[in-house]
């Protein structure tokens, strides 16, 4: 296995500039463009990487294909005064998110609760800017999607369920908020493709192979199943996914969502979307002053031998985010050739010349 490539650091606005040229020289209309460059962008900053810009590739690939609607826009329809259903007409999972989380914060205005149902949509990457943007409106939000097939359920050897991430947030008042966005499995299948991309390993307890062995090479594990995290929780929480996403929505369900690394038909993924206005059995500086004694509580409790610092979920992610909007956005440079060919093929300027 090769050895780990150094690093190369881009301006997050040079990044998201970039990928939004890729995306308009596809077809996606610059306001799209914008959405979904903005969230891939703020992946990155945030650290997941495997849900950032690097998949620009594979999306395109998807649209040359045709079997992702570039042009597309998502459709809402009011169902009752807080509910609503987004069809993503197969384009982007991004804008339709988006749009679906916006009209969930307005019926939670309005009515205390938004929630919005997604159907017929794509990949959204990082769940955690959804619950950013309902955060960005002063909103509690729950956000879940399905995925396409990689764990098997518990018992079994077959991919069936999706790695399909949970998240919520809640705000907060001098701290930091609440964000949590986590995957059913022990790590996301991303992470196996980035440590492919990157010639690394993986820890043995991230996956199997095709043969039902742990492993720690990531294309073996590609070829195997992704582990469920806590055993049959973990596939109970990824079964969860799949009811609230996909059967309620009209979605694929039941390992029939297309991964996004598969060209040969629509992805038909699922959301859920719910926003909830946090001041509805208090006054809101109170709600606040509660969360912040949350964070606290949490970050201040009593340390295990050999913890230097307890961190409240999402908080990682945000020193990283904080610390990656001076030093820019590491890549590695096959990672920096595979978006240059992606320029090359629409005439753009290069990320990296």
């Amino acid at each position: 296995m090769d050895q780990p490539q150094e690093k190369i650091y881009i301006p997050h606005a040079t990044a998201k500039a970039f990928t939004q040229s890729i995306l308009t020289g596809n077809g996606v209309s610059p306001q799209n463009a914008k959405i979904i460059a903005d969230c891939l962008v703020l992946a990155d900053l945030r650290g997941v990487d495997t849900h950032g810009t690097n998949r620009i590739p594979s999306y395109m690939e998807r649209i040359r294909q045709g079997v992702l609607n570039a042009s597309a826009s998502p459709s809402l329809t009011q169902i009752t005064p807080v509910v609503a259903q987004v069809d993503g007409q197969n384009g982007f999972g991004f804008p339709a998110a988006q749009a679906g989380m916006a009209r969930a914060i307005e019926m939670a205005r309005e009515f205390g609760i938004g929630f919005v149902s997604v159907k017929h949509s794509n990949h959204f990457g990082m769940s955690a800017w959804v619950v950013q943007q309902a955060l960005d409106a002063g909103m509690m939000s729950l956000v879940f999607t399905n995925s396409s097939p990689a764990l098997p359920v518990w018992g079994g050897r077959e991919k069936l369920m999706g790695v399909s991430p949970l998240a919520c947030g809640a705000p907060a008042g001098k701290e930091r908020p609440f964000i949590l966005d986590m995957a059913p499995s022990v790590a996301a299948r991303g992470k196996i493709y980035k440590a492919k991309r990157r010639g690394e390993k993986i820890p043995n307890d991230w996956a199997l192979d095709a043969e039902g062995r742990q492993t720690d090479d990531p294309e073996a594990a590609l070829g195997g199943v992704m582990l469920p995290m806590g055993g049959p929780k973990g596939s109970a929480l990824a079964v969860m996914m799949d009811v609230f996403s996909g059967v309620l929505s009209g979605s694929a369900f039941a390992g029939h969502v297309t991964n996004p690394y598969d060209p040969s038909r629509p992805a038909d993924v699922g959301h859920f979307l719910v926003a909830i206005k946090p001041d509805l059995f208090m006054g809101l500086d109170d709600f606040k002053a509660r969360m912040d004694y949350l964070y606290q509580r949490v970050v201040g409790s009593e340390k295990m031998a050999g913890v230097d610092r307890i961190y409240y979920p999402g908080e990682i992610e945000q020193i990283t985010h904080d610390e990656r909007l001076k030093t820019g956005i590491p890549y590695v440079q096959a990672e920096i050739d595979a978006l240059n060919q992606e320029a090359e093929k629409v005439g753009v300027e290069k990320i990296v010349l």
